[in-house]
């Protein structure tokens, strides 16, 4: 069997036939890259040195370099490398001096040839998943430049802000347990509000870009990645100026209720897996209840409009928001932990309950930590559930105190079924 090995190192073996498997690998990813470099060439009427044939070449030329150098010596792919350096420098200089000065295709040249190496070595889901990455960065150029065209001085401190506070700030907080009850961990608390904030800057970004414009319905389903509290008092408002549309109001309600569920869902897989299982039924019946409730109001739908009005998207990223929701999480953890040493798990139900009057994502991250350690899993499980059902009672009093007549009707009944729901969930978790 040795005469079929190419390449038999230590540390790195090569059969003909995988051999040739990556070949093709190889000239798959310099054919892809090369086609969407000739197609901009077209449809921008744009002139590029490299092509489909180049790219193919150059990626077939990484792959040789990287055998070579194998086979013989590491100066092989320097030389290569090299080489495909010094052509791309002079083309850059040449396009320069035309007036031309982007330098995107020459870097996915340079790319290129290295993607042709790392399929050599066996790299291939990492050399197919860079290609795929590499495709989609160079076809968004006019994407991007819309984009980027969009964003204000505002929204550009507000991201450079939540990178320092990600990737400056989260890091160098300790990582140790103190305080009352030993539950505060400033690396911890660091996560918290950076997941929170950088959820709702993904809703504030997917509104901007995406539209509200495109229909209540969208406009429900990303208002409620950052809150579905905020959607049903805006839609229980705008069905007392626009009682027609109420029904239409009332399914974006019941969407962000929806989306609010898979709001739980993630925050307890990413702060407490373990709970996960046993929530998992309760959980998926409420879900399923308002999915349920959402689909038949909207094929009931008299008419499918837009929503003109944009809703307020307010700061992209509040810093001040962000720290009192710091604030608020500890303030849960201290509530929870000192209602469960003095009250025991009635305690703990009753800060939750209270806790959800404004938002759930506090009392669920707080008591998804807490489960396990100071408090039981079932004890938490229960907390979260009773938590949604709080702010389920909220949100229908917002629509019966803000919202149309009709609205009210609506929301009476449909939240009286995912109330009903939550209620099954509790029964069988316990």
């Amino acid at each position: 069997m040795e005469d079929s090995f190419l390449v038999q190192l230590q540390d790195f073996q090569l059969t003909q036939l995988e051999f040739l498997i990556r070949i093709l690998v190889t000239v798959g990813i310099g054919f892809v890259l090369g086609l969407e470099r000739e197609f901009s060439q077209f449809s921008e009427k744009e002139e590029v040195f490299a092509g489909v044939r180049t790219f193919t070449l150059v990626a077939l030329l990484g792959f040789l370099a990287a055998f070579l150098s194998l086979t013989f010596t590491y100066w092989f792919f320097i030389a290569g490398f090299l080489s495909v350096v010094c052509i791309v420098a002079i083309s850059f200089w040449v396009s320069a001096h035309q007036g031309s000065i982007g330098g995107t295709t020459e870097f996915a040249t340079i790319l290129t040839f290295l993607l042709g190496a790392l399929t050599l070595i066996g790299a291939i889901n990492a050399s197919l998943a860079l290609t795929v990455v590499i495709v989609v960065l160079l076809s968004l150029k006019v994407k991007l430049r819309t984009i980027i065209g969009q964003i204000t001085q505002k929204e550009l401190y507000a991201f450079v802000r939540f990178v320092i506070i990600a990737l400056l700030i989260l890091p160098f907080l300790p990582n140790n347990y103190f305080g009352p009850y030993n539950v505060i961990n400033p690396r911890e608390v660091g996560w918290v509000i950076v997941l929170t904030s950088g959820f709702g800057f993904i809703g504030y970004v997917l509104m901007k870009f995406l539209g509200t414009d495109k229909g209540i319905l969208l406009t429900s389903i990303l208002g409620g990645l950052v809150s579905s509290t905020v959607v049903t008092f805006t839609f229980s408002k705008k069905s007392s100026e626009t009682p027609t549309l109420s029904q239409n109001y009332a399914v974006g309600i019941f969407a962000a209720a929806t989306i609010m569920v898979i709001r739980i869902f993630l925050w307890v897989y990413i702060f407490n897996y373990e709970m996960l299982n046993g929530l998992l039924i309760p959980l998926s019946i409420v879900f399923c209840t308002a999915l349920g409730v959402t689909f038949f109001f909207y094929k009931k739908q008299p008419t499918k409009p837009h929503f003109k009005e944009k809703m307020q998207l307010g700061d992209p990223l509040n810093i001040k928001n962000a720290a009192f929701f710091g604030i608020f999480y500890i303030g849960i953890l201290l509530l929870v932990s000192y209602a469960s040493t003095a009250y025991g798990a009635k305690g703990i139900y009753i800060s939750s309950a209270i806790s959800a009057l404004s938002d759930i994502d506090a009392i669920a991250i707080s008591v998804s930590k807490l489960g396990g350690s100071t408090i039981n899993f079932l004890t938490a499980q229960n907390a979260i559930l009773l938590a949604t059902l709080a702010n389920t009672l909220v949100k229908i009093g917002i629509a019966i105190w803000t919202g149309s007549k009709a609205l009210k009707k609506y929301v009476l009944i449909g939240y009286s079924f995912i109330f009903i729901a939550g209620i099954m969930g509790f029964i069988i978790l316990n």
